[in-house]
């Protein structure tokens, strides 16, 4: 199952009445997730700023940007899913010009994940966009 466009996630989630249902929606998106192996889940790929686990392998496919993510924690594979609908194989240029801060407040995200999970994600979003300005 291939990840779901931005727009996508953003009308599915407004069809749910509640944020239990959004919650099992975005855990069921981090199941659809391609499983990272086990030997690339390495200290050096490894973001810092989670509470979680969390991996992020990286790797150029022309101009575009491809990446591999897992975590530890269920939600989080989720929430590594709504960010990867964001920037999976896409240029640099397009990974930089992504309003994320805007995706993210369309999901209404933010006010129901926990503070540290916040951080997490900014750092992983902070994560992938240093690498894009390297690119």
């Amino acid at each position: 199952m291939s990840l779901p466009t931005t727009e996508e996630i953003i009308d599915d989630l407004a069809f749910f009445d509640d944020w239990e249902q959004r919650y099992q929606y975005i855990i069921d998106l981090g199941k659809a997730l391609p499983a990272m192996s086990e030997t690339d889940k390495t200290e050096e790929r490894l973001v810092r700023g989670c509470q979680s686990s969390v991996w992020l392998k990286s790797q150029s496919q022309g101009e575009q940007l491809h990446f591999e993510v897992a975590s530890d924690a269920i939600i989080v594979n989720g929430l590594l899913a709504l960010v990867m609908a964001a920037y999976q194989d896409k240029s640099a240029a397009q990974i930089l010009a992504f309003d994320i801060d805007g995706y993210f407040h369309s999901l209404d995200l933010e006010r129901h994940i926990s503070p540290t999970r916040g951080n997490g994600l900014r750092a992983i979003v902070a994560k992938i966009r240093a690498l894009a300005e390297q690119h």
